[in-house]
């Protein structure tokens, strides 16, 4: 059953709300993941986050789950998964993709659960903190944490020539289907607003090379190289994405 928690209605909602519509019409091409590299992308985001949880019966919040893609991954860890997302209609599309008795769905505002405090084991998201506002995001998330508590988000990296540019020019903006207040993040500013809120231990590292475009011709000859720029110190601070770790 899709349960409504903590809604707040604002402007930001409402834009998200309308965007989750758009995608459920348009499909997950808007999200690059169906192209070869794009499946190498989420099977590698989606491998990263079942390592970073572990095995268990632990209880998951999934923040932003959308058509369930990450979600269906995740189960296979044997943990409790909450999986939230705005869009009642993203919603209806992961409930049809994941039948794991281990994973439930709630539409509502990640900024404003309504869930109790400490209430969590482990928060997880792919794509979805660039789309809240981040303050407020934040704030919730170290709520709902248990005290050991930990986090795990893999966002868009500004640094990145093609993101800068999609994520500041509103007519890329509108022509890549992004919402109209999404953004990226830039890893110092980003651990620092996470040191304000009180998590510790914290980990922003820059990956992925690998463009959703390329044919597969290309990438499996590329693949190892672009891996390979990820550990050279300044090269990777250009990379697509941020793999995101902090605990409470």
């Amino acid at each position: 059953m899709v349960v409504v928690r903590g809604m707040t209605v604002d402007q930001r909602i409402k834009n998200e709300a309308e965007h989750g519509r758009f995608i459920a019409e348009h499909g997950e091409e808007i999200w690059n993941w169906s192209s070869p590299a794009g499946v190498l992308r989420w099977q590698r985001r989606a491998g990263m986050f079942r390592e970073f949880l572990g095995e268990g019966c632990k209880e998951i919040l999934e923040i932003g789950c959308g058509t369930g893609l990450f979600t269906h991954e995740i189960c296979k860890t044997g943990n409790h998964i909450t999986a939230i997302d705005i869009s009642a209609e993203l919603l209806e599309l992961a409930r049809q993709r994941v039948c794991c008795e281990n994973a439930r769905f709630v539409l509502g505002n990640a900024y404003a659960t309504g869930f109790p405090a400490d209430s969590f084991d482990a928060l997880v998201g792919s794509s979805c903190l660039h789309h809240l506002d981040i303050a407020q995001a934040l704030r919730e998330f170290y709520r709902l944490l248990k005290p050991g508590g930990r986090l795990m988000f893999t966002e868009p990296n500004m640094l990145n020539p093609q993101i800068a540019l999609q994520k500041n020019i509103p007519y890329l903006k509108r022509l890549a289907g992004d919402s109209p207040d999404e953004t990226a993040f830039v890893r110092f500013p980003l651990k620092r607003k996470l040191k304000e809120v009180g998590f510790h231990n914290i980990s922003i590292v820059p990956f992925d090379f690998v463009h959703p475009s390329l044919p597969l011709s290309i990438l499996e000859k590329a693949q190892s190289i672009l891996l390979g720029i990820e550990k050279i110190p300044i090269l990777r601070e250009f990379a697509g994405s941020l793999a995101i770790k902090a605990f409470k």
